[in-house]
């Protein structure tokens, strides 16, 4: 038996491996092992990479400001304003992004704890 706590004024942000630099991850995935979680901080006119997973099945959480996320394909606009939340299953063409004034923080989690199984594509819009 275990846990780990993590607390929001003791979260780093650092700088994701690949696309937009502005964005901040704080990653929580390394004290998991049945699935993956990370904060994700977007600042205004930030956005994530439009990809479709191939296995993982992805929970969006807002915790923070407005997401916005561009669901299948063609792209749907859907707003998440903060306790929002949203559930995508695996193929799906999904983009997160911050049009809003202000930060979005977004807490995803999937699983299972695939890495790499995605294809990108182009952005929504």
């Amino acid at each position: 038996m275990g846990y780990t706590v993590f607390r929001r004024d003791e979260l780093e942000f650092t700088a994701p491996s690949a696309g937009e630099q502005s964005r901040g991850i704080a990653r929580l995935s390394e004290a998991m092992s049945q699935m993956r979680a990370n904060i994700w901080r977007y600042p205004p006119g930030a956005r994530g990479r439009r990809h479709a997973e191939h296995v993982q099945e992805e929970i969006f959480v807002v915790l923070d400001g407005t997401a916005t996320l561009f669901l299948g394909d063609p792209p749907e606009r859907v707003e998440l304003p903060s306790g929002s939340v949203a559930v995508v299953e695996p193929g799906t063409p999904i983009q997160v992004s911050n049009a809003g004034e202000g930060d979005a923080s977004v807490f995803i989690v999937g699983s299972p704890p695939e890495q790499g199984g995605a294809d990108y594509l182009p952005d929504a819009d």
